[in-house]
């Protein structure tokens, strides 16, 4: 087995410092509202654990796909910090949160089509990631209906996907195969 670059395991390092610290007061919906950065870690192990992905900036860009979305980082920021690959990956997978929620939604399965190879990694290992948390451990306040809409939703998104890593298709195949009945 080769080696790490010890450079590329410092930026991965540095984007989970930077994320946690960022995510730090967040929770994520389930009963247990355990830590949000749980999320972007999941990411991470999903990618390189399940899909076999080895790209540092894929995995960056997974471990920091919610920072501008959901804090106050801004994308010079990120590029400040980790360059311009890596923010153009988390910019492409973030909503714009001035908009309604129904149009960011219906904008991601049109915008799927268009997303580039590392972004649309990050897509389907977040898509994974929520599908997963929804069937585990579902927000309390959501209906078994909302659950269903939701992996019906996520399923649009990533069947719009060009190309589509086969590994993690497979994966996110199964984990849809769980939809709530």
């Amino acid at each position: 087995m080769q080696n790490p670059d010890p450079s590329d395991l410092q930026k991965i390092f540095k984007a989970l410092a930077f994320a946690a610290h960022k995510h730090r007061d967040q929770r994520r919906k389930d009963e247990d509202a355990l830590p949000y950065i749980n999320h972007p870690i999941s990411l991470a192990d999903i990618l390189v654990n399940e899909g076999g992905v080895t790209d540092v900036e894929v995995i960056c860009g997974a471990i920091l796909h919610d920072t501008v979305e959901d804090t106050d980082t801004t994308p010079e920021e990120l590029e400040r910090e980790f360059g311009p690959v890596i923010r153009d990956i988390v910019m492409e997978v973030t909503d714009k949160k001035s908009l309604p929620k129904p149009v960011r939604k219906l904008l991601q399965i049109t915008h799927a089509p268009k997303l580039k190879e590392k972004p649309a990694l990050v897509k389907i290992a977040d898509k994974i990631s929520n599908l997963r948390d929804i069937a585990d451990h579902p927000p309390s306040d959501w209906s078994l209906q909302r659950r269903q809409k939701y992996f019906d939703w996520a399923k649009a998104v990533i069947d719009g996907i060009q190309n589509v890593h086969p590994r993690l298709r497979e994966v996110f195949d199964a984990t849809y195969a769980r939809r709530p009945r």
